[in-house]
C-alpha cells in the first residue's frame, strides 16, 4: 500500500497481509530536497507518525493481519535522507521506527523486507538490519530479494549474489527474484536457488581465527600486494579458461570482454602468451627454481592450514614475498563461508598477498555453473575480498565464451567491475501499461555499447523513479502508452509516445555528452 493510509486501514478488515513502505505512508517520499532538522524538530515528526500509525496498527491487531514493513533503496522520505543519506542505516533507521512504535503496542505479525538493485547495498543494510534487531531485542522474519534485477544471465546472477549471499549467512526466511521476463520464470529460479544453498549443510566444519579487519556493514576493499596488473586495490582481473583453445583460436571471440589472462590447464598466461608457472605450496617453499618471476601458487584453506603446521618456516617467506599470487579454491561444500575463512587466516597472519578466486565445476548446465558460482564467490567479492576470478569447468556443454563471460557478469553484479551498459530493470506489475520485457529487450539493443552507463527501466511512477535513484538516465512509464525521461532523479522530458521514447532518450543521452558510437 502505497501514499494511503487510510486506504491500508480498510484494507486491513479484509487481507491477510498488508505490505506499508516507510518512506511513503506517513512521510512523503523524498523530493531529494536538503532539509535541516533540529533534534526537537526531528522528535516532532516521530511523534506525529506515531500519532497516525496507531490507527493501522490496532486495526491490524484487531483483525490479525499481518504487517510486511517494506523499504527499498531510493524510495526514502526527505526526513530520513536529510539526516542518514541514501544509506544502509538511512533504511534501517526508517524501519526501526515503524517497529519500535509497533513494540509499544504489544504488535507482532512483522514480516520485514529490504530490498535494493545494488548487491552491496543490499547485503550490508540486511545485514545491518538483523544486527540492530538483535540489539533491541527483536525477532522477526525476513523477506529477501534483489528488486529491479534484470533480464536474462544478467538478472539471475544478480540475485543469485545478493540473496545467496544472505542466505549463506543464516539470514531469509522467504525470497522473492525479480526478473524482467514472464513472472513463471521467477518460481522455478528461486526454487534452484534455495536448492543451492541447502546443499550447504552438513559441510566440513570450517575452523577460522577470530580475527577480520572486514565490517560487515560497510564496504572495504582488501589491499592485495600488487603483481604485474593484480592486487593493489585495482579491478579485479578476469583469467578465462581456454578450454583446450589457443589463444589466437579465442581472441575472435572476446568482444568488448577481452579478459586479462588465460589458463591453459597447467599455467596462467598473459596477452601475449607468455607462461607463468602455477607452483604447489610444497614446490612453491622447497622446489621453487621461479622465484626470481611472477607466478601462482594453488591453495585451498584446508590445504594451507595442514601444510603450515609442518612446514612453519611457510608463513615468513609469504609475508615478504612480492611476485607470487596465490590461486584460492574450496573443496569444502560451502565454499564461501571457507574461502571468507582463508581470508581471516591471512589477517591473522598480516599477510598481503593478492589472491585469486578459482571456482572450479562440473556442470552441463550454464545456468546450474552460473548459479553455483555467483553463491560460492558471489559474497566474497561484496565483501572486499579477491583480486580476481578464474571460473573452470568439466563438461561438454558450456564453452570458452560461457565460462569467461560469466566472469565479467559475476564482477559486475557484485559492484566490482563495470564492463558492460548497467540496466536496471523491475519485473512489472499491475500498473505497467507496455510489454515490458519486450520494451527492456530493445533498450538493452540500443544502448548496451554505453558500458559506463546505468539504465533504468521501470513498469512505472510509483517506484519507479526511487529504485532507480543511483541510474544515470531512466525510461518510466506514465500511464498509457506514455513514458517520462530521466536524467539521473530528474524528469527531463513528460509523456512521450512509447514507441517514440526510445530515440527520444538517445537525443537526450547525446545532448548530456554520454554518447559513443558504437
Amino acid at each position: 500500500m502505497h501514499f494511503s493510509p487510510k486506504v491500508a486501514e480498510v484494507a486491513a478488515q479484509y487481507v491477510s497481509k498488508v505490505r506499508i513502505n516507510p518512506g511513503n505512508f506517513y512521510d512523503k517520499r523524498a523530493n531529494f530536497n536538503t532539509y535541516t532538522y533540529t533534534d526537537a524538530q526531528y522528535k516532532n515528526e516521530l511523534e506525529s507518525i506515531e500519532k497516525a500509525l496507531i490507527p493501522f496498527i490496532k486495526t491490524c491487531k484487531k483483525h490479525k493481519t499481518t504487517v510486511r514493513i517494506g523499504a527499498n533503496q531510493g524510495s526514502l522520505s526527505d526526513r530520513i535522507m536529510s539526516r542518514y543519506g541514501d544509506t544502509p542505516a538511512g533504511i534501517v533507521e526508517s524501519v526501526m521506527e515503524y517497529l519500535r512504535i509497533c513494540n509499544k503496542l504489544d504488535f507482532h505479525d512483522i514480516v520485514i523486507s529490504i530490498k535494493s538493485w545494488n548487491t552491496r547495498f543490499l547485503v550490508y543494510t540486511v545485514r545491518l538490519m538483523n544486527f540492530k534487531m538483535r540489539l533491541e531485542d527483536m525477532k522477526y522474519p525476513f523477506h529477501i530479494g534483489v528488486t529491479e534485477a534484470g533480464e536474462g544471465e544478467d538478472g539471475r546472477i544478480r540475485s543469485a549474489v545478493g540473496i545467496g549471499t544472505l542466505l549463506i549467512d543464516g539470514i531469509g526466511d522467504t525470497i522473492r527474484v525479480s526478473l524482467t521476463e514472464k513472472p513463471e520464470n521467477e518460481i522455478p529460479y528461486a526454487r534452484k536457488l534455495v536448492k543451492v544453498v541447502e546443499e550447504r549443510k552438513g559441510h566440513e566444519p570450517i575452523d577460522a581465527p577470530k580475527f577480520t579487519q572486514t565490517n560487515p556493514f560497510e564496504y572495504e576493499r582488501r589491499y592485495g600486494r600488487p603483481v604485474r596488473k593484480i592486487g593493489n586495490r585495482r579491478l579485479p582481473v578476469v583469467i578465462a579458461s581456454l578450454n583446450g583453445n589457443s589463444i589466437l583460436e579465442v581472441s575472435n571471440l572476446n568482444g568488448r570482454t577481452e579478459p586479462d589472462y588465460y589458463y591453459d590447464g597447467k599455467n596462467i598466461l598473459n596477452k601475449k602468451g607468455r607462461k607463468f608457472p602455477i607452483l604447489t605450496l610444497s614446490d612453491y617453499l622447497y622446489n621453487d627454481i621461479y622465484q626470481s618471476s611472477h607466478r601462482f601458487i594453488r591453495t585451498t584453506r584446508k590445504e594451507f592450514v595442514d601444510f603450515k603446521k609442518d612446514n612453519p618456516e611457510l608463513i615468513p617467506k609469504l609475508k615478504v614475498e612480492r611476485k607470487a599470487v596465490i590461486l584460492l579454491e574450496s573443496e569444502n561444500k560451502n565454499r564461501y563461508a571457507d574461502m571468507r575463512a582463508f581470508f581471516m587466516l591471512l589477517e591473522s597472519i598480516i599477510c598481503r598477498l593478492s589472491v585469486v578466486l578459482w571456482g572450479h565445476y562440473k556442470e552441463q548446465s550454464l545456468q546450474d555453473l552460473q548459479l553455483k558460482a555467483a553463491t560460492d564467490l558471489g559474497g566474497l567479492f561484496i565483501d572486499g575480498y579477491g583480486d580476481g576470478i578464474l571460473v573452470t569447468n568439466e563438461g561438454n556443454n558450456i564453452f570458452y565464451s560461457d565460462l569467461k563471460n560469466t566472469s565479467f557478469i559475476l564482477l559486475q553484479a557484485t559492484r566490482m567491475r563495470t564492463s558492460k551498459t548497467e540496466f536496471i530493470s523491475c519485473p512489472g506489475c499491475g500498473r505497467t501499461q507496455f510489454d515490458l520485457h519486450k520494451t527492456t529487450l530493445e533498450i538493452k539493443a540500443h544502448f548496451s555499447h554505453l558500458k559506463n552507463l546505468k539504465i533504468g527501466i521501470m513498469g512505472c511512477v510509483v517506484n519507479g523513479p526511487g529504485e532507480m535513484v543511483d541510474a544515470d538516465y531512466g525510461f518510466v512509464g506514465a500511464g498509457s502508452g506514455k513514458i517520462n525521461l530521466y536524467k539521473g532523479a530528474k524528469v527531463v522530458k513528460r509523456h512521450i509516445p512509447h514507441e517514440e521514447a526510445v530515440e527520444e532518450l538517445e537525443r537526450i543521452i547525446k545532448e548530456n555528452g554520454d554518447w559513443e558510437e558504437q
